[in-house]
């Protein structure tokens, strides 16, 4: 019988005559971590050894190595899937991770985004056109300054208005009461003017605060949450999404820098996987480094059919303005996610206005990709 793996591949960093060897370690380091030579069951050395499918050299000097390993070592759950993908590995510098595949069993264990694109505009009622977004900046703020700037996002018809990812609970701003005035602002102007903004505040701390947080929210009508995988962790994610199938999960990527794991299979696919509904990536040209076909690659494998799985919304964000509105339409497409935070709010007393000047951009009817 065959047993299910999942395709995993690294970069390695090494000279060429030293790239089979760097590999079969790296295999024995990412499943059973001892001497082969000292595993007596043959069962573990067929089926849970990871195995060296192929290697092949890069014009840079590096090479790609493709390792299939045992969908059994994952045992569906999150954090030990990302520890056998690039646990150990990840404290060697000569090894990058840069594409995984799973199988259809596994994609459907973790399950994906709750609601995903679809599900997102139905929240919305954004059909036909990129979604906004905007953020509650800066730190330190007080409830009715947030408030204040929710109530100005929403009146001027922003889809989602999220916490910034540093909020938690600072004393300016107690998470209990920044949700009730946020959501209380985002409702009454749903209800002035007809429109269906969503409000996601940001989850903080462990599991269990997070749930608290959560059903709180949900006392609320909040139906959006935002969260750093890589801080709270990815099966903290997992979990949560899945006790609540009805909330929509945006992944922020805060520490995704920290380790070599490609951003395109981190945010695009991993985060994904584990059950982002949409999925924040620094764009090209703001305030990150990470190169426009990188960016494309994120987008893309957020929204490719995989394995039944939902397609999750990207969202392009890191120093975008509304100049870059109509460029980053054509980029990226309708299904996309346009997040404009400090831009915005350095209008400061024109904010409205600006907010508004975001809202027509991304609705106005030119070029977008297909």
């Amino acid at each position: 019988m065959t047993v299910p793996r999942i395709d995993v591949v690294y970069r390695l960093g090494v000279a060429a005559g030293q790239t089979a060897h760097r590999a079969r370690l790296l295999a024995i380091e990412q499943s059973i971590e001892m001497p082969v030579e000292a595993v007596g069951d043959g069962r573990i050395l067929d089926d849970v050894l990871a195995r060296v499918e192929r290697i092949e050299p890069q014009a840079d000097g590096s090479s790609l190595a493709c390792l299939g390993l045992s969908v059994e070592s994952v045992c569906e759950d999150a954090g030990q899937m990302m520890n056998m993908l690039f646990g150990n590995c990840s404290l060697q510098p000569d090894v990058e991770l840069v594409d995984i595949e799973v199988p259809p069993s596994l994609a459907q264990a973790f399950g994906g985004p709750n609601l995903g694109i679809e599900g997102l505009r139905r929240l919305t009622a954004a059909h036909n056109r990129p979604l906004t977004c905007s953020a509650l900046k800066p730190i330190g703020s007080t409830v009715s300054q947030l408030a204040e700037l929710c109530r100005t996002f929403a009146q001027a018809g922003i889809d989602v208005i999220k916490d910034d990812h540093g909020w938690a609970n600072q004393r300016s701003a107690p998470f209990a009461e920044r949700v009730a005035a946020c959501q209380r602002e985002v409702q009454d102007a749903n209800a002035a003017f007809g429109r269906h903004t969503v409000y996601a505040p940001s989850l903080y701390g462990a599991q269990a605060q997070m749930q608290r947080q959560i059903e709180l929210a949900r006392a609320h009508g909040v139906a959006a949450v935002l969260v750093a995988p890589l801080i709270c962790g990815v099966a903290t994610l997992h979990a949560l999404k899945r006790e609540h199938p009805e909330l929509a999960f945006i992944a922020h990527p805060a520490f995704g820098g920290a380790g070599r794991i490609a951003p395109p299979v981190l945010v695009g696919k991993l985060f994904r996987l584990f059950g982002a509904d949409a999925v924040i990536f620094p764009n090209h040209g703001g305030r990150f480094t990470y190169a426009a076909d990188v960016c494309r690659e994120i987008a893309h494998n957020s929204r490719a059919p995989w394995h039944g799985l939902r397609p999750a919304l990207p969202v392009p964000a890191g120093g975008m303005s509304v100049e870059r509105v109509p460029e980053i339409k054509r980029e990226y497409g309708v299904d996309t996610m346009l997040l404009i935070g400090g831009s915005l709010l350095i209008a400061r007393e024109r904010l409205g206005e600006r907010c508004r000047d975001f809202v027509d951009s991304v609705a106005a009817a030119d070029e977008v990709a297909a």
